[in-house]
């Protein structure tokens, strides 16, 4: 069960990696925060009961409920609907996404060895969310998908983290998490500047923010 819920996790990134409509991105990471709690919910006897009231908090109301409301209201303010440009077309995109994810597996295969250490499954699939999210960072020109990406390579850190729970600290978490707040906050911050300010969210607009 657990297998197929963090096999299901990294599916989520084949889907972000071909859609444009902003929803979508929104929706998954929605998914993605139940998918980490119940994943948490499975693991509970490896955790401490205030580090599991900690992460439970920090997956299904902070990466489930909140995050997702927030960026909502960023979306409904600038009026975006949908990925404006991609430098790398869909179809190419869930292409190398998915080339990502396989390379995934095979990590997992390859840390077999290192079972007693941490998850090999966890790791693989972790290692394809941060690259996929990063990817997705690179390709899309959208300030506010930057936001997304940025969120998606926190989630599959934290599912690296994960892998190694007997290792994490409560401190750990709560720096984490502040880190969350604080980057969300001022990307979301600066995409409502940018957006003000060219009436459009597009990065390429950036370039008009240089000296004259």
């Amino acid at each position: 069960m657990i297998s197929f819920i963090i096999v299901l996790f990294g599916l989520t990134m084949l889907f972000v990696s071909a859609t444009e409509r902003i929803e979508g991105y929104i929706k998954t990471l929605s998914v993605q925060g139940i998918l980490l709690s119940i994943l948490v919910l499975f693991d509970f006897e490896k955790f401490d009961i205030l580090n599991f009231i900690f992460l439970i908090f920090e997956t299904f109301i902070v990466k489930t409920i909140f995050i997702p409301f927030f960026l909502v209201k960023i979306v409904r303010k600038n009026d975006i609907q949908k990925e404006v440009e991609s430098v790398i077309p869909n179809l190419y995109s869930l292409i190398i996404a998915s080339i990502i994810f396989a390379l995934g597996f095979f990590i997992s295969y390859w840390a077999i060895p290192f079972g007693n250490i941490f998850n090999p499954l966890y790791f693989g699939i972790s290692f394809s969310t941060i690259s996929i999210g990063l990817f997705i960072i690179i390709a899309r020109k959208n300030i506010i998908t930057h936001i997304f990406g940025y969120m998606m390579m926190e989630n599959g850190i934290f599912l690296l983290s994960m892998s190694v729970a007997k290792e994490m600290s409560i401190i750990i978490n709560m720096g984490v998490l502040l880190d969350i707040f604080i980057g969300i906050y001022l990307l979301g911050l600066f995409a409502n500047k940018i957006q003000a300010a060219f009436d459009t969210s597009h990065i390429d607009k950036l370039r008009q923010l240089k000296d004259e």
